[in-house]
């Protein structure tokens, strides 16, 4: 879907490598400039890092003139740059937005940070748990008698990083596709984390959200909640809806049970809620799917990574694979009813070689081709 769209990632960790894949997936040639280890210092990420799969990778020390010189030459010719450094570091690099769309006016030059380019706290180290922290993100996290617990890298990292950045680098490429003009995305962490709460907050002319934890629908209801079994593992459930709150009650023969007929009625959410959670109690995750999985009550069991790879539904989507040794989940979307094909996983600096030997034997050549 992206074929044709060239981005240069210059790499960091986290949602930079993650946003990149994604667009990689999607078809865009990325070359990813990762840095260039010292003699006899092992690759970090071993026999290679999954975020690189279907990239281009190259080495180089951004540190010196030949460094620089190699990424604005893949510039030159790019769509999108996409960078993950503190504000300020790419500019004491020579590398900053200025002298980039200097030579490339249209480039979609995308920041990646988790506090954004400005703000008191922009030069502040952090990491996920603590942007969707300020954010608001993660206050609904959990119920109300525990401290909140961070969905580690995926609230923040990837659902208020990665995923906004691809979206602000295809609409600016979109943009300079018409009028020639690239942009500057500022994609802060902090702020996709934020704009995630429009849906959470809208919920609350409904009364599904009370503004203090532990008091809402999500985490104190006995129809949408988590619950143990007899085996340790846990199930969900999330009737909502009048029909599938009966349907609910009716698979745990609770139907005609005193109490449970009034659904919203809060006081009685406690004495319910532990009520439910003696039944659940009482047999195997397995059990529960048996009896419950595919049916309209919204229920869903608690898998690992590991366990999901073998769910049925699962493998009959091919929503998770192997290759190259490193357990992989395939792109996302699906377009037309098909799933993209991911390519494959390069060692560090594979493509170096090649991309540097174009530009000696000719140094007008497009170090794209």
């Amino acid at each position: 879907m992206l074929s044709g769209i060239r981005i240069v990632e210059i790499c960091g960790i986290g949602p930079g490598p993650f946003c990149a894949m994604h667009l990689a997936d999607l078809g865009a040639d990325v070359i990813a400039v990762e840095r260039q280890l010292p003699p006899g210092v092992a690759d970090p990420n071993g026999d290679g890092y999954v975020l690189n799969r279907g990239k281009r990778s190259i080495t180089a020390d951004l540190k010196t003139a030949e460094g620089r010189d190699l990424v604005l030459r893949l510039v030159d010719q790019a769509d999108g740059l996409i960078e993950g450094m503190r504000p300020g570091v790419m500019e004491r690099l020579g590398l900053g937005p200025e002298a980039c769309m200097a030579r490339n006016p249209r480039l979609v030059y995308g920041r990646m940070t988790g506090w954004g380019q400005s703000g008191p706290l922009a030069q502040a180290a952090g990491h996920d748990a603590n942007y969707a922290a300020l954010s608001g993100a993660l206050y609904y996290s959990g119920g109300g008698k525990e401290p909140p617990v961070s969905p580690f890298t995926l609230l923040g990292d990837i659902g208020g990083g990665a995923l906004y950045l691809a979206v602000g680098m295809l609409s600016g490429i979109l943009r300079a596709r018409s009028s020639g003009i690239g942009a500057v995305v500022d994609a802060a962490i902090v702020d996709g984390s934020a704009h995630m709460l429009q849906l959470l907050l809208s919920t609350q002319r409904k009364g599904y959200i009370s503004g203090q934890r532990g008091a809402n629908l999500h985490d104190a209801s006995h129809f949408y909640a988590t619950y143990r079994c007899a085996d340790g593992h846990f199930i969900t459930v999330g009737a909502i809806e009048p029909q599938f709150y009966a349907l609910l009650l009716q698979k745990l023969g609770l139907d005609k049970t005193a109490g449970f007929a009034d659904q919203w009625n809060r006081n009685q959410w406690p004495a319910l809620r532990q009520q439910m959670a003696e039944i659940f109690a009482a047999r195997t995750r397995d059990e529960w799917c048996t009896l419950m999985e595919g049916t309209d009550v919204c229920f869903g069991a608690v898998l690992s990574p590991e366990e999901a790879t073998a769910h049925p539904h699962h493998a009959a989507r091919g929503t998770f694979f192997k290759a190259q040794g490193h357990a992989q989940v395939a792109p996302a979307p699906r377009f037309d009813g098909r799933t993209a094909t991911p390519g494959s996983i390069p060692g560090r600096g594979q493509h170096t070689a090649d991309i540097m030997t174009a530009l000696r034997r000719d140094p007008a050549a497009s170090p794209w081709i």
